[in-house]
């Protein structure tokens, strides 16, 4: 096997024979359970990239790298990924009866000409990577695991003009749980939302206390979310919920803080201070200060005079 590149999985038949399952009975979607499902010892280090979504919820040995985290799921949890995602897999092979759960596999094609076709790419989820998987309370699993049990008995049955209807319906309800129980695990996961969030401070107080302003500017919203190693729109919901603030007002209240400082205990003038904190014009960094303080640099320092 290939051992520099991934390898591509193309279809959902695809799929089914590298794991060792029957021939799926719909060539666009299926679902299968992870007891069912074959690993073996070599798995092409350099990953899978498959050209449909994955939905699962996982539980039992076996470890995924998506994106820049490995996460062991010894719990139950859910992860997504959107096509041409990169995913690793580290599996004990004779581990088979240890895991549980299953995977929902859905070709693009199955979507063609639907709404959710569109609004499928707005899911946030698709967008995480695997350390921001989705805890599930038992009740939550039941609701999920019911939703997925219709979808597949819909595609099991005699299909008629309704069926894919009635699928993509389930699917969406799928996801729109899904979301309802991220926005719950924001709350819940507090703790390990604060350590982010102690892990962002110490990024933007190393950033803002080296020349990094100067030579590289401020710091965007994808330079913070990939030095965490999550997603942007992880990190911003995050934000949100703990703070009321977008990624992008956070940065600036850093480099408010920061100017704040300077103005209070430097001797610097005004524009050395904007040009030490990576603006190329002092007028740019006066409008934004005033903006943020209600006052202009030179009257709060006169508060300190």
């Amino acid at each position: 096997m290939n051992n520099t590149t991934p390898t591509k999985i193309k279809s959902i038949s695809e799929y089914h024979r590298l794991r060792g399952l029957p021939q799926p009975e719909h060539p666009l979607i299926s679902v299968v359970n992870y007891a069912d499902m074959q690993f073996t010892t070599d798995e092409n280090p350099a990953g899978y990239v498959f050209e449909h979504y994955s939905i699962a919820l996982k539980r039992g040995v076996g470890k995924l790298f998506y994106g820049q985290q490995k996460y062991d799921f010894d719990e139950g949890v859910m992860y997504f990924m959107a096509p041409n995602q990169v995913l690793k897999v580290y599996n004990n092979p004779g581990d088979r009866t240890l895991r549980s759960g299953w995977l929902l596999l859905v070709h693009p094609d199955f979507l063609w000409n639907t709404p959710l076709a569109k609004k499928i790419k707005q899911y946030d989820h698709f967008d995480y990577s695997v350390h921001e998987a989705l805890f599930l309370s038992e009740k939550e699993e039941a609701v999920l695991n019911n939703i997925v049990q219709n979808i597949k008995q819909e595609y099991h049955g005699n299909t008629d003009k309704f069926s894919r209807d009635i699928i993509i319906s389930q699917i969406e309800t799928l996801l729109n749980y899904s979301e309802r129980f991220y926005q719950r695990q924001f709350i819940t996961r507090e703790i390990s939302n604060h350590q982010l969030l102690e892990r962002l401070e110490e990024l933007l107080n190393d950033y803002f206390n080296k020349d990094e302003l100067i030579t590289k500017g401020l710091p965007t919203v994808q330079f913070v979310s990939e030095s965490l190693n999550i997603s942007a729109s992880y990190l911003s919901r995050m934000l949100k919920t703990l703070t009321g603030s977008s990624t992008q007002q956070h940065i600036r209240e850093k480099l408010i803080e920061k100017a704040k400082e300077k103005l209070s205990t430097t001797k610097l003038s005004v524009s050395e201070i904007a040009y030490e904190l990576g603006f190329e014009h002092p007028q740019s960094f006066s409008k934004l200060f005033k903006l943020k303080t209600k006052q202009s640099p030179l009257e709060f320092r006169a508060c300190f005079n």
